[in-house]
């Protein structure tokens, strides 16, 4: 089942590189409107937001609609990886509050190793 959106947490990603990778997996991006730290633009008919360091260095990227070319935050994660080089993580699936403290710290993260679940507090 396709997830309602996709987020995941790019590791020193330049929002140069990552503008570059969703065009050529989406479509082409319009200009990117900042407001405070956060960024927002289309690319093709998908909104997407944009904050860098969101978490430390880790920076977060949204895509705010179920017509991504992915599947899940994972697929999404391991295209990252592959087209920009740097370390990506995200949720192992979607997460309600009802789930518990512990299961929010559960995360993958996708690296040159491969993927694996860690855990990562994010507070």
């Amino acid at each position: 089942m396709r997830q309602p959106d996709i987020e995941i947490y790019l590791k020193d990603a330049e929002l140069p590189a990552v503008t570059a990778w969703l065009e050529q997996a989406i479509g082409p991006c319009t200009p990117w409107q900042t407001r405070g730290q956060t960024s927002q633009c289309r690319a093709g008919a998908i909104p997407v937001t944009w904050m860098p360091k969101a978490v430390g260095r880790w920076s977060s990227l949204l895509l705010e609609s179920d017509q991504t070319p992915w599947e899940d935050d994972l697929a999404c994660a391991k295209a990252a990886f592959a087209a920009l080089g740097v370390q990506v993580r995200c949720a192992p699936g979607s997460w309600s509050e009802e789930q518990g403290e512990e299961d929010a710290d559960r995360w993958l993260k996708v690296t040159a190793e491969g993927v694996s679940e860690i855990q990562w507090r994010t507070d």
